[in-house]
């Protein structure tokens, strides 16, 4: 009966690629012709697996393979089983089974995201306090977590983290002692970078005392501990005006109810004639939720948000979004890097944090990196700010900008 529900599934979600499923019993199980796809195998180790997946098997098919319930068999991986997913997203969304888990997931998305002070906090801990050793693993050296931005596919990661470093510090056009607000301050890799290259005095805000340890002791090697300072505090706390805001991979941890929140804070603290700089994951398809996986295993309270939600937010606080620029595939590169840095450094991670843990981060890597090559997400960078005319009404500045911060890099590194 339970190989019965779930071949009732996957004979309409496999159209592209092929999926043989050996059950508990060891019988062979075929979905799809085996074109325009993958063909996987995979076994199940126990009957109760099989009714897991039907019920739910965004997240059931991850905790199975985290726990050893599901191998992927003849050689492949986890990549090849989220692959053939991935090709085959739409007849998985199209079932009545789970077009009601979806419908649920979006009733209670404003729940699961109820980040208010304190369960923010804890949110992000749960992800950013694991072991500095284990983020360095696969990282590039700069610690940067977030969106590279690549010259060209092919690009080394170092290089391209830090030419995002290099934009981000572009389309703010710092000038030396201008005062700059980071919300979300990671190990300090951006920081670091205005300080040193443009002369700014940066006040990072981040929850995580792990981050801030490293990030105090990045500044403080790089000499400009005096003019970066990390406070270990919510956002919604910080006070003062200052030049400048940037905030770099933190809107996804904010939570649908709390976008006008952010938005209200980031004004609050521009200065008169300031204005900031918004870098973050978002979707090009209409709102939705946040996959079951991700939200219980990887970023609890996180959310990616549709366009139209941010542009929701930020007209309802009074700010001007002067520019939106939206990358496509550039995440699509940097996870592809990190899952393959990742699996170089996997026998070092199983022991340093258990077998079970890399596989969930592994799952985890290989999931998002499709969701950037075949699903809807990517990232956007808004420039915003009171007035009208508080960013230059030109974009040339940013190519100038960034061209003269290429140029003091280069000078930098051969001095």
């Amino acid at each position: 009966m339970r190989m019965r529900l779930l071949s009732h599934l996957l004979k309409r979600f496999v159209r592209n690629g092929r999926l043989t499923v050996l059950d508990h019993e060891g019988t062979r199980h075929v979905f799809g012709s085996g074109a325009n796809g993958p063909e996987v195998t995979i076994r199940f180790a126990d009957k109760k697996v099989e009714r897991e997946i039907f019920l739910n098997p965004e997240l059931n098919t991850a905790e199975a393979y985290m726990d050893g319930r599901l191998t992927v068999e003849n050689g492949g991986s986890i990549y090849d089983l989220l692959l053939l997913f991935s090709v085959n997203r739409t007849g998985l969304a199209a079932h009545p089974v789970q077009k009601s888990l979806r419908k649920a997931w979006k009733m209670l998305k404003r729940r699961h995201q109820a980040n208010v002070l304190g369960v923010a906090a804890d949110n992000a801990r749960s992800h950013y306090d694991h072991p500095e050793a284990f983020y360095r693993l696969w990282l590039d050296e700069g610690m940067n977590y977030s969106c590279a931005y690549f010259s060209h596919p092919d690009e080394d990661l170092e290089t391209a983290q830090v030419n995002k470093l290099r934009h981000i510090a572009a389309k703010l056009k710092l000038e030396p002692g201008m005062t700059v607000a980071e919300i979300g301050s990671g190990w300090g890799s951006l920081a670091t970078y205005l300080a040193s290259v443009c002369g700014a005095k940066v006040t990072a805000v981040n929850v995580s005392p792990e981050q801030i340890a490293v990030a105090r002791r990045r500044v403080a090697e790089a000499g400009v501990a005096d003019k970066v300072e990390f406070v270990e505090i919510d956002y919604r706390k910080l006070e003062g005006q200052f030049d400048r805001v940037v905030s770099v991979g933190m809107m996804e941890h904010v939570g649908v109810a709390h976008f006008e929140d952010y938005f209200r804070t980031v004004r609050g603290l521009l200065r008169p004639g300031g204005f900031a700089m918004i870098h973050a994951i978002g979707r090009m398809s209409p709102p939705g939720s946040t996959a079951p996986f991700i939200r219980k295993h990887i970023f609890p309270g996180g959310y990616v948000p549709a366009l139209s939600e941010v542009f929701a937010a930020t007209e309802q606080t009074g700010l001007w979004v002067d520019d939106c620029e939206v990358w496509r595939l550039h995440y699509y590169w940097t996870i592809k890097a990190w899952r393959e840095r990742f699996l170089a450094k996997r026998e070092t991670v199983v022991g340093m944090m258990g077998e079970k843990f890399a596989r969930m981060w592994e799952f985890y890597l290989v999931a998002v990196e499709l969701g950037f090559l075949h699903g809807s997400n990517m990232v956007y960078q808004l420039l915003l700010s009171s007035k009208r005319d508080d960013v230059p009404v030109i974009r040339d500045y940013i190519v100038d900008v960034e061209r003269a911060l290429m140029t003091r890099d280069a000078a930098k590194e051969m001095a």
